[in-house]
């Protein structure tokens, strides 16, 4: 049971790293789309100088930017299953400087109303567990047994 749960757990933190970044990208429609948050990267960038909003102005992109690279490698290397304890904790990390600076500029609610919180802790979990199955990890732990 333990490894279908850490494999479903992956899965979904890594594709909703994956599915922000590609609303960002106007992927999932343009502004005032259903379900769509930011449909461009330029309001992506606002929204994260808004949470941001102690960072100078000069910043705000240069943020944007390495939080999206962040993003892209996090959702990559949870569905593989790469280096899966250290990008769990990334993760949980990231997350919870989101769930924080949310609550900081938008009120408390903002990160509970998104799961923030709930994510940060399911990342936490994945990174507690000893499962590894049907990932990269277990498949070079697998390598280096058979030698």
């Amino acid at each position: 049971m333990r490894d279908y749960a850490s494999l479903a757990l992956r899965a979904a933190l890594g594709i909703t790293f994956l599915f922000s970044v590609a609303d960002r990208f106007g992927l999932l429609g343009p502004p005032g789309t259903p379900g769509v948050s930011w449909g461009t990267f330029p309001r992506f960038a606002a929204y994260a100088g808004m949470l941001n909003w102690y960072a100078p102005h000069g910043l705000v992109p240069i943020i944007a930017w390495v939080d999206t690279g962040l993003e892209i490698f996090l959702g990559v290397a949870l569905l593989a299953g790469l280096w899966l304890r250290r990008v769990a904790i990334i993760a949980a990390l990231l997350l919870l400087a989101f769930a924080l600076t949310m609550a900081r500029s938008n009120g408390i609610g903002a990160p509970f109303a998104y799961s923030v919180f709930t994510a940060a802790a399911g990342a936490f979990m994945l990174a507690s567990t000893s499962s590894t199955r049907w990932s990269v990890d277990d498949l070079r732990k697998g390598r280096s047994k058979a030698r």
